[in-house]
């Protein structure tokens, strides 16, 4: 069998580096770049809030290209489709099938990567998708992944800057998914078996942002509805 020539949609958080380890044990996958949007104003990752040289470092620590796709803050549907279609046409001139992604079980949102990627006659590859986010986070975890929670929406401030442990996710409030899922927050993985080295940081300033919120976003196709305030609290994480 012909490998399969991938990109992986690297956000740089814990569902990304699981998923991306269960395909590095794949003969069958040749990855040959981590995508990740940035916000080219903030020149940080799109919704994640984390900066670019931490990015750098991951992907310098795992060994894969880093391919950027820098996009305005709060893209309209149109700006993010044209952009993104963009950048999938480059991919298929370089013989690139299929486009991996750490998605677990939001309908809509593969619903709409797939459309998006049958445009140019590629493929999606989801290798955490149905599983239950309980096994998944004891697997990371036991697998000796380490991270940290970068980004929660409102109500989840003071989360933000801690590292996920058991203890932690034993102390989520209900209704919040462990994995974050459903937005509630959003992590960067320093270190685990995809990584040569970990990656050393320390804290920054802790700041809340409000936005309307967005026609489309690579992490929030699925929930956000246009001129709705949404509020999120940043942990800045400083490369160390």
């Amino acid at each position: 069998m012909n490998m399969l020539k991938c990109i992986f949609n690297w956000s740089g958080g814990k569902d990304s580096s699981l998923a991306l380890y269960h395909c590095l044990q794949n003969p069958d996958i040749d990855i040959k770049y981590l995508v990740t949007t940035i916000n080219d104003a903030a020149d940080r990752i799109s919704m994640h809030g984390v900066r670019v040289e931490l990015l750098i470092a991951q992907a310098e620590s795992i060994g894969i290209p880093l391919y950027q796709i820098r996009l305005p803050e709060m893209p309209d549907m149109e700006t993010y489709d044209n952009a993104m279609r963009g950048h999938l046409d480059f991919f298929k001139r370089q013989g690139i099938t299929h486009s991996i992604f750490g998605d677990i079980f939001l309908e809509d949102l593969k619903d709409y990567r797939d459309a998006r990627l049958a445009e140019v006659d590629m493929l999606g590859i989801y290798p955490l998708w149905k599983r239950d986010t309980h096994e998944l986070i004891n697997e990371f975890l036991n697998l000796g992944f380490g991270t940290v929670i970068a980004c929660t929406q409102e109500q989840l401030g003071e989360l933000a800057g801690q590292e996920i442990s058991p203890n932690l996710i034993a102390s989520l409030p209900a209704g919040v998914d462990v994995c974050g899922e459903n937005g509630e927050f959003h992590t960067f993985a320093f270190k685990g078996p995809i990584f040569k080295k970990e990656i050393k940081y320390k804290l920054g300033e802790k700041v809340f942002r409000e936005f309307n919120a967005p026609k489309t976003d690579d992490d929030c196709v699925h929930s956000q509805a246009e001129n709705k305030l949404t509020g999120f609290w940043y942990q800045d994480l400083i490369w160390a």
